[in-house]
């Protein structure tokens, strides 16, 4: 196990520091994307058959470049429900991008993208419970871990988002971070969580949707910063993480890593249920690695990521820290307010700007989820930032 863990991450181009800790490759963003072709690719060929399936009933809701007039897309928001084509839509999407979406856990909310004058999909977005060690978010809140605990409730985090082709080439992804910022994402919550009981503390929550945090997907990020319109800054970065993870552990690796704890009868290789810890991959990575005499800063892959606030009600951070109890939302716009404003701010200028987003087929969906006959995916055309 330790030969294998070495090779593994030797062959994606990590090496060890003179005080024994990983040394990333680079921090470049195609560094970023290698290094997760791995997970990208044997997440892809597992769920092929699933996609052989699916993808030709669903590739009728991707767009062809051809047949847009972009001065008349007309975002969308609707909620997926589970076990709906919407949700196999969804997880479709999900399989383009080069990094390789999570699947989030405890409350969650899933959203399509759609643009409904061309009946076509724009891109995705999904809130989940907010991480629950971020240094970053809390030092920038002022929280310290007894009002963290109180108050985590009241904040999700965006796990997934972007927007497929050809609207990623009309910086659709910013059009869908802004959309976070609305009142109907504020509603779908408290529709869904405002009365819920928390799974740990049994305690009921009398939650409010006061903040939204995400991190970038590499290093810096195109899409969040920056992310203006008007006076108002959607997203504002507060920092980075610290470089932890388990992305440069594969699912091969991680299962053998799991099954080797369980052959040594380690609790830890079967804690993965809701309220057993934060983070059970991670958990069990620097639990076996220190089982096998190796050290578990090696779950240390040196990224850092960017992190990003967004504050939904007026008074986020007073309700946060505990100043202040009621969240007020005055201002906070609609939907079609924010997507009209971010079609002039992005999406318009840069179809005039950039006009190969015409040159995508609706059919070149199919070739950015179907794995070579070696094992590893296609060279995607284009990407997410």
């Amino acid at each position: 196990m330790r030969r294998k863990v070495r090779l593994h991450l030797k062959r994606l181009g990590f090496s060890k520091g003179p005080d024994g800790e990983l040394v990333p490759p680079g921090l470049d963003k195609q560094s970023y994307r290698d290094m997760h072709a791995d997970q990208r690719g044997s997440r892809i060929i597992s769920n092929q058959g699933w996609i052989d399936v699916n993808a030709g009933g669903l590739i009728q809701h991707f767009a062809s470049g051809a047949e847009l007039n972009v001065a008349k897309i007309r975002p969308r928001l609707e909620v997926v429900l589970a076990r709906t084509w919407q949700a196999d839509l969804f997880r479709l999407a999900t399989y383009y991008w080069r990094i390789p979406i999570s699947e989030g856990y405890g409350r969650r909310m899933r959203f399509l993208v759609w643009d409904d004058f061309h009946n076509r999909l724009i891109g995705i977005f999904a809130l989940g419970d907010a991480v629950f060690n971020l240094r970053a978010r809390d030092d920038f809140i002022g929280w310290d871990h007894h009002r963290r605990r109180d108050a985590l409730v009241n904040m999700m985090d965006a796990y997934a988002l972007g927007a497929v082709p050809p609207y990623n080439m009309l910086l659709g992804g910013k059009l869908i971070a802004s959309l976070i910022r609305t009142r109907e994402v504020m509603k779908t919550f408290e529709a869904k969580y405002h009365d819920s009981v928390g799974i740990i503390s049994g305690e009921r929550k009398n939650a409010h949707l006061v903040a939204v945090t995400t991190t970038s997907a590499l290093g810096r990020s195109s899409i969040y910063n920056r992310l203006r319109i008007g006076d108002d800054s959607i997203f504002q970065p507060i920092g980075f993480t610290s470089g932890w993870g388990h992305f440069h552990i594969s699912d091969d690796l991680f299962e053998d890593l799991r099954k080797y704890l369980e052959s040594i009868g380690d609790v830890s290789a079967d804690s993965h249920q809701f309220g057993q810890g934060p983070n059970f991959r991670l958990r069990v990575v620097k639990k076996a690695l220190a089982e096998l005499g190796m050290a578990p800063d090696l779950a240390r892959h040196g990224l850092a990521r960017e992190v990003f606030f967004c504050p939904l009600a007026t008074n986020a951070l007073q309700v946060l820290r505990g100043d202040q109890e009621r969240a007020r939302y005055t201002g906070l716009p609609s939907v079609e307010c924010i997507a009209k404003a971010a079609m002039n701010r992005w999406v318009i200028p840069r179809a005039a700007r950039m006009p190969g987003f015409r040159n995508w087929r609706q059919e070149d969906f199919f070739q950015e989820v179907t794995p070579h006959a070696d094992g590893r995916e296609r060279v995607g055309r284009t990407s997410t930032g």
